[in-house]
């Protein structure tokens, strides 16, 4: 697995989304990209909702999942955005190959729509 090199958005006000952002959206996750305000390194930042997630296995396993397919992907991700990643249900359900193809595709999309 390839090694972590983005940082992770940390606080609310870097989840926050305007409303025309660029994203795309999967039976796994929804991504979304926003252009950062000032210059510093690209984040991401991933969303696993307790209404969505009722226990704290799942959340860990969408987690760990999405994050193994960011880590191998992200050089797809654009510099100068900052990117969320909001889990569906339906991650616990696949595998990791499928989840790889999949955020590759969503950033592609993304990357369409930044240009």
């Amino acid at each position: 697995m390839p090694s972590m090199k983005r940082k992770t958005i940390r606080k609310h006000s870097g989840f926050m989304m305007p409303f025309d952002c660029a994203s795309a959206s999967t039976d796994f996750f929804t991504t979304k990209a926003k252009p950062i305000c000032y210059q510093r390194d690209s984040r991401y930042g991933i969303v696993i909702s307790k209404k969505i997630f009722k226990l704290a296995i799942e959340r860990s396993r969408a987690k760990r999942l999405l994050r193994d397919w960011i880590a191998y992907n992200e050089n797809l991700m654009q510099e100068g955005y900052d990117y969320i990643f909001i889990a569906k249900i339906n991650i616990l359900n696949t595998d990791r190959e499928t989840g790889r193809t999949t955020v590759k595709n969503a950033l592609e999309k993304i990357q369409t729509l930044i240009k």
